[in-house]
């Protein structure tokens, strides 16, 4: 099967840089599925769960937003920020969700209003993509209960 470079950068750094077979992320105006070949595209995205297909196995990540290009045989995708599964720290994303949840319900303005639900929208992400990983994980021997 044909594949198209992905690479998923930061501010503080790359990210992800591999040949993938597909790419689902979230843009603004619904789920984006990218694979090779894929006309030219520019567009934005917001906070979500980017699904990578490389070989059969998949990959989730976190994504807080950002901008997502298609030119030639390449994805760029430009993050606010972008995490692994495993690099989320579940405990802090429930305890930013819950923070942001009472943010919203004391929201006096419009503006906060709009920033503590984007700040929920990043948290709810990070939680999507942290109980993935801990569903599809394989058990390991200590996991097992008997």
């Amino acid at each position: 099967m044909a594949a198209i470079r992905l690479e998923i950068v930061t501010a503080e750094r790359v990210v992800y840089s591999e040949e993938v077979d597909i790419l689902v992320a979230p843009g603004v105006d619904g789920e984006l599925g990218i694979l090779p070949s894929h006309a030219p595209l520019l567009t934005t995205l917001k906070p979500g769960e980017i699904r990578i297909v490389k070989d059969g196995e998949e990959t989730f990540m976190s994504v807080s937003g950002g901008f997502l290009e298609v030119l030639g045989e390449k994805i760029t995708i430009l993050a606010d920020t972008a995490e692994h599964a495993e690099e989320i720290d579940a405990e802090r994303a429930e305890a930013a969700l819950k923070r942001a949840q009472e943010r919203v319900e004391a929201a006096s303005t419009d503006m906060d209003l709009e920033l503590a639900l984007a700040s929920m929208r990043r948290s709810q992400a990070r939680l999507t993509v942290s109980r993935r990983r801990r569903r599809d994980r394989p058990m390991s021997t200590g996991d097992r209960q008997g």
